[in-house]
């Protein structure tokens, strides 16, 4: 690392790996930061996530050294690590992530998981996501072992010899899918997308210990565990739309030079989500985002909870929901499934919702596909998801 680079942010374009940990303690060790980026993004992805959060240099697979880049701005002292968020679908953003943040969050991880000497983490999350990236850093801080893998790896998986893992849904899914014997792994971090209730059921009866997370980039990954705030965090919901606020030694310390979005995400030292929910039991519920609530027929459809009640149904093996602009309804909702063994149809679908979730929930549009499209942090793209809908046609009822 050149002298005077102190505070400088570094992105790195690498898979995880001992290069990716190799480039990074290297900059941690000189005062500066890192910014992980997607090494198979599209070139104009990385320009445009250059140009927002103007690191110093760029370290990529297709050369040894640094490559400087003009109009490098210096983070903030303690600054460890910027996510960049939203950088594919909306406008980036990159979350800065302090030192103290990031090991307040495994530090409270570990406090909850208990720990084993036998411990060994196993990553095989990509690491521009902090899901990924504090697989990592929680081994790095505890000490443990990590087997790092670039990418999931059905089999890479199977032969693990690690006691932790941390998937999203859709992994969890394949894994079952292949016969994975998962009761071996202490505990599975799941998170990155709402995990169906049948598929939290079905991992539990094969013997998995599967912890559900909740969590965000500004929050240094999970920072709600089977519904419950883990040590040093605060959470409520507010009263008038259920909004998602959240307070702690997690948080970020902002968003990279704006100013104007930090302020728009706090208030009053709370972090103030795009997320909706509520306390059940003493535990966090999520319903979904802000703009996942569906207006049709003047009534609000949360999207989360018609994806659970479908993803109940026997012929439905994965599903997401969205809404399209509809002239009778305003917005007309969408089922996108994915079908198993039998193809079902919308008037199935519809009864079957009706009787869980209301006739207000049930689906108005119908979209079968080989596979939910999904963003390489597990949660569904809500973009595609939106095209494919377009194409459904208006169903009965």
């Amino acid at each position: 690392m050149p002298a005077g680079s102190a505070r400088r942010l570094v992105a790195l374009s690498l898979p995880p790996g001992e290069r990716f940990v190799d480039v990074a303690e290297e900059v941690w060790a000189a005062g500066g930061a890192i910014l992980p980026l997607d090494p198979s993004a599209p070139v104009d992805v990385v320009r445009r996530l250059v140009a927002e959060l103007r690191p110093h240099t760029l370290v990529d697979e297709d050369g040894d050294g640094e490559r400087a880049l003009p109009d490098g701005v210096p983070v903030d002292d303690g600054v460890a690590v910027v996510i960049a968020t939203s950088g594919s679908t909306g406008q980036p953003k990159g979350a800065e992530l302090s030192w103290n943040a990031l090991q307040a969050s495994a530090a409270a991880t570990r406090q909850r998981l208990g720990s084993d000497s036998s411990d060994a983490w196993l990553s095989c999350l990509p690491w521009q996501h902090i899901g990924g990236l504090q697989v990592w850093l929680r081994a790095r801080s505890a000490s443990l072992p990590v087997a790092i893998h670039p990418r999931f790896d059905l089999e890479a998986v199977r032969r693990a010899e690690a006691t932790l893992v941390s998937l999203v849904p859709t992994q969890l899914t394949r894994l079952l899918d292949a016969g994975v014997d998962l009761a071996r792994f202490r505990a599975i971090l799941l998170g990155g997308a709402a995990a169906a209730p049948a598929l939290l059921s079905r991992a539990r009866s094969a013997g998995a210990n599967v912890v559900t997370t909740y969590g965000m980039s500004e929050t240094s990954g999970g920072c709600v565990y089977d519904g419950v705030p883990l040590a040093g965090v605060e959470v409520e919901t507010d009263s008038a739309e259920g909004r998602i606020r959240i307070r702690g030694r997690v948080l970020m310390n902002g968003y990279r030079l704006r100013p104007d979005l930090s302020a728009e995400a706090f208030a009053d030292g709370w972090l103030v989500t795009q997320d909706v929910g509520a306390f059940e039991n003493g535990r966090l519920v999520v319903h979904g985002r802000v703009d996942d609530v569906i207006v049709t027929g003047g009534e609000n459809v949360a999207t989360a909870m018609v994806a659970d009640a479908l993803s109940e149904h026997p012929d439905v093996r994965d599903v997401a929901v969205t809404g399209v602009p509809d002239e009778q309804w305003g917005e007309r909702v969408v089922a996108v499934v994915v079908a198993g063994s039998r193809t079902p149809t919308l008037d199935e679908l519809r009864r079957w919702v009706g009787e869980r979730a209301g006739s207000k929930a049930a689906p108005h549009g119908l979209v079968l596909v080989p596979h939910i499209p999904r963003l390489t942090s597990g949660k569904p793209d809500r973009l595609a998801l939106r095209a494919l809908a377009q194409d459904s046609s208006p169903g009965a009822g």
